[in-house]
């Protein structure tokens, strides 16, 4: 594990079974995090808002507020990552909590090795914009329609409409726009999205992009901006 990767990094551990939780967390700081534990949903909300954790891990089935609802309230103040736990086998409890803005999910029983890797992993991809060179102009916006993405910024505008993306929203956005009327793969946007190593269902793209097009109000059957290629994944473009 490198500690490098994880210096100064908080990690916010959420789960209401508090042997687990400790075990987890220790891992987490074997890992060189910095670690904080709380057990329902309720400290969940008030410790990141309070804290500015970098990644969230996050229990489904919490006291007090769910899972699903914690995370719910995060994203209307927060960009961080937020893992979600679950002891469910149903399908649709995974894919509710991509919809309100996890970026992935891991099922129990898991190893909690395995999970530190997934932070590991989401945390190569870059908090905030990392500034550029002086001498290297950044990239003009990318126009589509009235869809304007500025990837140095990390914005993206509908008309004057600023769109409100989670970051995993917007790097799946970016990589799409920056290859425009290209086909990629869903195991081609995780690897560049995601990670190499990322290892999960690769349809966790499928619920992202589906956030994407109803944040840009696109009507699934005639989609503007991101077309499905069948067999294949997505590409930019009218479909």
């Amino acid at each position: 594990m490198s500690v490098d990767l994880a210096a100064a990094q908080h990690v916010l551990v959420v789960d209401d079974e508090r042997a687990l939780a400790e075990i987890v967390g220790s891992y987490l700081k074997r890992a060189g995090f910095v670690v904080e534990i709380v057990h329902t949903g309720p400290d969940a909300v008030e410790r990141t808002r309070a804290g500015d954790p970098d990644v969230v891990v996050l229990d489904l089935g919490l006291p007090g507020l769910d899972g699903i609802e914690v995370c719910r309230q995060i994203r209307t103040f927060s960009d961080c990552y937020v893992l979600m736990l679950t002891a469910r086998g149903d399908e649709v409890d995974r894919l509710i909590g991509l919809s309100v803005g996890a970026d992935d999910y891991m099922t129990k029983p898991f190893s909690a090795r395995e999970l530190v890797a997934r932070v590991q992993t989401v945390l190569r991809r870059p908090r905030r914009p990392t500034s550029r060179p002086a001498v290297v102009p950044p990239e003009p916006p990318r126009q589509f329609g009235d869809l304007r993405i500025d990837s140095a910024a990390r914005e993206a505008w509908l008309g004057e409409t600023p769109v409100s993306l989670t970051r995993t929203e917007f790097d799946i956005l970016d990589v799409l726009s920056a290859q425009p009327r290209t086909a990629l793969s869903r195991r081609q946007i995780i690897d560049t999205v995601w990670d190499v190593a990322w290892v999960g269902d690769d349809h966790v793209v499928d619920v992202h992009v589906a956030n994407i097009r109803r944040k840009l109000d696109e009507d699934p059957n005639e989609p503007r901006f991101i077309a499905t290629v069948r067999g294949i994944g997505y590409r930019m473009g009218p479909g």
